[in-house]
């Protein structure tokens, strides 16, 4: 089947944009271009009908630039002051942009206790069903002002598959800094081949994962990733990931016609994601 059919009948996506994705490399400002075009390429998703959640990384970067950090943050304290300004600096930003294109963005913050919590999950869940009936685009992130989870999430990967499960998503697009999965490290190895299609996520592409990131703003590596793919395959959603270098890539995904890696869903009954973050993430 051609990737565009397989593709087409998609009703809720949800999009995961990492911080270095987001900013200058050289500077680590916001790339507002690249901010308005992520929001214009959503828009235009969600024009065709298609329920829309953006999970965006950027807060502790964005209020470390603010606040005029040279460096990385290290303590946690630190971090969540910096989440403090940078949350709502960045959520200013995309409601600005969504709104030139004549769509509503709506916060979600989350953290680890909302997934555990039987009635807070289920509220969560609620608040998405409510804000997709009445047309509005979710914006998520972690928490970090009062929580040390994304710490652990690596970069929101993970938050996002966990996003797709609780929405009933059918499709997961991590934007990285990298075309998809390879046979090696591309970094390292020029021979490493790139992986279009996983059709079961066993162990041996399990094993593939390298738990590095080339960023000093972003903390995702590959290892992260596949766990966000064990998460939305086994929760009924297709994962895709494709390079964030030019956000332009989301409307190729869906002509299916893009440089990425597949992974196909296995939908399985008896996955329950609150279980899964008990075991798998503590």
């Amino acid at each position: 089947m051609e990737m565009k059919e397989y593709l087409k009948h998609k009703k809720r996506v949800v999009v995961k944009i990492g911080s270095s994705s987001l900013m200058h490399e050289e500077t680590g400002g916001l790339n507002y271009p690249k901010l308005e075009k992520l929001v214009r390429e959503l828009c235009d998703i969600h024009n065709q009908g298609i329920d829309v959640c953006l999970v965006s990384s950027g807060a502790i970067a964005v209020g470390r630039k603010v606040i005029g950090l040279e460096e990385r943050p290290k303590s946690i304290s630190t971090k969540q002051a910096c989440a403090a300004v940078g949350q709502a600096r960045l959520m200013m930003t995309y409601q600005r942009i969504f709104s030139e294109y004549n769509h509503m963005a709506g916060q979600v913050l989350m953290t680890k206790g909302t997934m555990l919590n039987n009635v807070s999950r289920k509220n969560t869940q609620n608040t998405f069903e409510e804000l997709f009936r009445l047309g509005v685009i979710p914006v998520v992130n972690e928490n970090d002002t009062v929580s040390t989870y994304e710490m652990q999430f690596g970069d929101n990967d993970t938050l996002s598959a966990i996003v797709a499960s609780l929405v009933g998503a059918d499709l997961l697009i991590l934007l990285s800094d990298i075309d998809g999965l390879f046979t090696d490290d591309p970094h390292k190895n020029p021979n490493a081949e790139l992986i279009k299609v996983v059709e079961h996520l066993d162990e041996g592409v399990l094993s593939m994962a390298k738990d590095s990131t080339g960023s000093d703003v972003g903390t995702g590596g590959m290892a992260t990733k596949l766990t966000a793919a064990k998460i939305a395959t086994l929760s009924g959603a297709d994962m895709i990931i494709a390079n964030a270098k030019d956000v332009g890539i989301l409307h190729e995904i869906f002509e299916g016609e893009f440089t990425g890696t597949l992974f196909k869903q296995h939908k399985n009954e008896d996955f329950y994601i609150a279980d899964f973050i008990e075991e798998s993430i503590g």
